[in-house]
């Protein structure tokens, strides 16, 4: 008789002991991290700060959607075509130059390096803070237990907590079914092998808008096709018509009111309530429509955890799922899909495992659309401020008026504060124009910190400087608008 001798360990979940059987394909862990994206990896780190036992999942490079397949490689290809915009632009500065070309083979080499320099520095960051990365497929076998799948070799992890992070994916329409070639996701727009001489582009989102701009830049001959009234539907009035002038300027057609209803023979027929039926060239289709949480192949059927109807995991104010083992942050989860929401989750939900009491703030998150002109907002509009019965006023600030706008040669767009009526409250920012993204940081602080109009006014801004707009659109909203003529 052969004798076989097992290892066997006590763990202890919930106040109740399990024995288990240990063998080179079991994984035991206090945490276990699904999805290793900005919110993921974030998480796994600070949890291993925090001292926990961390494994963290993914099937795929460290980073998730956000570094390897959407925010990194869109931002480096949305520079790389608007330096090149601008070099053609640059005349009226008196810089004359020759025929500029792009080398698109070479701009998606440069990057992907950038892409694989942030992979390694995850996985840099993961080896330092003793975090153990499993690569392949998660699926919960139970509240306490997943299967991991690489194709080759099969893991199970045992855990006492998990944090679901494993993001969101693009949506399909009906009749255009992705095939990586010529009906595209935003995925496959960002790899392409050659710039398409004719693109239509079915959604006027801020994906779709993004990438119509750079393949415009490139070269492209762009067609954006979308269901709604306006393009960005639910933004300002005011800041869609200022980047829809310069959506002229680049050739860019806008189909509202219309859909696509076939793409076939190198044209995509579409149905508008404004102009009838008729077809436009495409020799590439990119459907930008959205994106819908992953949460239909991971086995939560498996778990307590309840979905909503839209896909979304249900979760309570601190982010744990109706499983009391298991949270969710990220695209999956509460609030809007933003990379920096996600890493914020990441870390707040670390520390609730951790011990620390409290519940997650979903108010103050800043929102940045990489068009040109870029657009960044916080907080409140005008139309959700008076939807919630808040009398409001408002200010803008124009850059056109901004010294160092001109300077900078970039004088479209404004900058809008809203705040309340009576106690001067800031209550949200809106920006259009250049360098948005980085002017909006300053708007969510003192949001955040409960700043009133004066708080803004008054904090001494540098000269010449594109922050200044904040203070002036303050200064503005209070009637006291030092550069620009008639501000109320």
């Amino acid at each position: 008789m052969k004798l076989e001798l097992l290892q066997i360990s006590v763990r202890f979940i919930n106040g109740i002991p399990h024995l288990y059987i240990m063998d080179s394909n079991i994984l035991s862990t206090e945490v276990a991290v699904i999805g290793a994206g900005p919110g993921g990896y974030v998480a796994a780190i600070r949890l291993a700060q925090l001292g926990k036992n961390v494994v963290l999942v993914d099937k795929d490079k460290l980073g998730g959607i956000c570094l390897n397949y959407g925010c990194i490689p869109s931002k480096a290809m949305i520079y790389a075509a608007e330096f090149l915009d601008k070099i053609k632009k640059s005349e009226n500065m008196g810089i004359s130059v020759g025929k500029v070309t792009m080398n698109f083979n070479k701009m998606q080499e440069w990057k992907d390096g950038i892409i694989s320099k942030l992979n390694n520095g995850i996985e840099l960051l993961c080896k330092q803070n003793k975090i153990r990365v499993v690569r392949g497929e998660a699926y919960f076998e139970g509240s306490n237990k997943l299967k991991v799948a690489d194709g080759k070799n099969i893991n199970h992890i045992e855990f006492e907590k998990a944090i679901i992070a494993v993001g969101s994916k693009p949506v399909e329409l009906p009749g255009f079914k992705f095939d990586g070639k010529r009906i595209i996701s935003s995925t496959e727009a960002l790899y392409l092998n050659q710039i398409p001489k004719n693109l239509a582009v079915i959604g006027g989102g801020y994906i779709g808008m993004e990438l119509g701009i750079v393949y415009a830049k490139l070269g492209s001959k762009v067609n954006v096709i979308e269901m709604e009234s306006q393009i960005l539907p639910g933004f300002d009035n005011e800041i869609v018509n200022v980047l829809q002038k310069n959506l002229d300027k680049l050739g860019i057609n806008i189909f509202l009111n219309s859909k696509a209803s076939k793409f076939e023979n190198g044209k995509v027929t579409i149905e508008s309530k404004d102009k009838g039926n008729l077809a436009i060239n495409a020799d590439t289709l990119l459907v930008a429509v959205g994106r819908i949480p992953a949460t239909n192949s991971i086995g939560l059927e498996n778990t307590k955890v309840k979905l909503n109807d839209k896909g979304f995991i249900k979760v309570d104010q601190t982010l744990r799922t109706t499983d009391g083992n298991i949270y969710a942050i990220g695209d999956v989860s509460t609030g809007p899909m933003l990379a920096h929401k996600a890493s914020s989750q990441g870390k707040f939900v670390a520390e609730a495992i951790a011990g620390n009491k409290g519940a997650y703030e979903n108010i103050v998150v800043p929102a940045v659309i990489f068009t040109d002109l870029e657009i960044a907002t916080v907080g409140m509009d005008e139309k959700e401020a008076k939807d919630n019965g808040i009398k409001i006023k408002t200010g803008k600030f124009p850059f056109r008026a901004s010294s160092r706008a001109m300077t900078r040669n970039a004088t479209d767009g404004f900058v809008k504060v809203i705040a309340d009526e009576k106690s001067n409250k800031l209550l949200g920012v809106q920006i259009v124009g250049s360098e948005a993204s980085d002017l909006i940081s300053e708007a969510a602080l003192a949001i955040k910190m409960n700043a009133t109009l004066d708080d803004l006014a008054l904090t001494i801004h540098p000269h010449p400087t594109l922050s200044e707009s904040l203070m002036e659109a303050a200064e503005a909203t209070m009637g006291k608008a030092i550069h620009i003529l008639n501000p109320k």
